[in-house]
């Protein structure tokens, strides 16, 4: 058995198509949609991040703006960002870009966001909305799985899930939203005794603890859906044997490091589905950062679409 592809990429795809309708709307009714985008460090991947989320912004029409702050940021210079886009009409949206660097307090920073622009749903009073099966605005990795889930036609009332991985970016707000689909959750995590028998358990595995190949035949039972959110660089010559295809060995050898996910791939030879890396959850996680940022900015516009 060989599993099928959940195709993240297309998907995402769908969405940005059906948003862009939405932002026309917003524009045609003076109402243009804007993200303002705080990154703070010479972090690489943060680069990445940022630029492919903006570029997705101007493919679709909406504003946006980043602030650029060296890795010697105080948490002081941080919170005047964030306090000067919360101050501003034009920014109905507010990425803080994570990691921050060593000295700033995240936490405060993530707090310091209007709730009512917190495109990533990380303000305590939007993740007690959650919890209480109220959101307003829901982090965008979990978010975008859903969507995957519900359009691949996947079931998720009365099934077994198994979320791999307690953050509060990715784990937690995935198995509420799973709870609150009616799956039955159990939430695992690098102190869970016996991983593999928890997870074989399982219709759904939500593998996202980020850890290289974590995930293995072994703890997935025959048939299950597997999405992989890990995200994970390696630069190991022998780890690449074990996690890459030959086509991606080549390029490996070329550059000297990859992207890999937290699911072997010997699990492609047992599950019904699995999510690709790249290619599977992170096309969707910017795809829902759209979604949230054309919501927020329809809401405090007062128009509906």
């Amino acid at each position: 058995m060989s599993a099928n592809v959940l195709d993240g990429k297309a998907i995402a795809g769908e969405i940005r198509r059906e948003l862009a309708d939405e932002v026309a709307a917003l524009v045609g009714s003076g109402c243009r949609p804007g993200l303002g985008v705080l990154m703070a460090g010479d972090d690489p991947a943060s680069a990445v991040y940022v630029r492919n989320k903006t570029r997705a912004c101007d493919e679709l029409g909406i504003h946006h703006e980043t602030v650029m702050l060296s890795a010697s940021s105080t948490t002081e210079e941080v919170l005047g960002v964030v306090d000067g886009y919360n101050g501003r009409d034009d920014i109905h949206g507010i990425l803080v870009q994570l990691p921050l660097p060593a000295g700033v307090a995240a936490a405060t920073a993530l707090e310091r966001v209007d709730p009512g622009k917190d495109v990533d749903g990380f303000h305590p009073v939007n993740v007690g909305l959650l919890v209480k099966k109220r959101p307003r605005i829901v982090p965008c990795t979990p978010a975008g799985i859903m969507e995957m889930l519900r359009r691949s036609d996947v079931e998720i009332a009365g099934r077994r899930a198994v979320v791999v991985g307690r953050s509060d970016i990715v784990g937690k707000p995935m198995a509420l939203l799973l709870l609150h689909a009616d799956a039955t959750v159990t939430l695992t995590h690098s102190r869970t005794r016996d991983l593999p028998s928890v997870t074989r358990e399982a219709d759904i595995v939500i593998a996202a603890i980020g850890r290289a190949g974590l995930i293995r035949a072994e703890h997935v039972k025959p048939g299950a859906v597997v999405v992989d959110v890990g995200m994970n660089r390696i630069d190991d010559a022998e780890q690449a044997r074990q996690l890459l295809s030959p086509k991606r060995l080549e390029r490996f050898a070329e550059r000297g490091h990859a992207l890999v996910g937290d699911v072997h791939p010997g699990v492609w030879e047992h599950a019904g589905a699995v999510t690709p890396v790249p290619g599977g959850v992170g096309p969707l996680t910017i795809a829902m950062l759209l979604h949230n940022t054309v919501k927020l900015a329809a809401r405090q516009c007062g128009v509906a679409c």
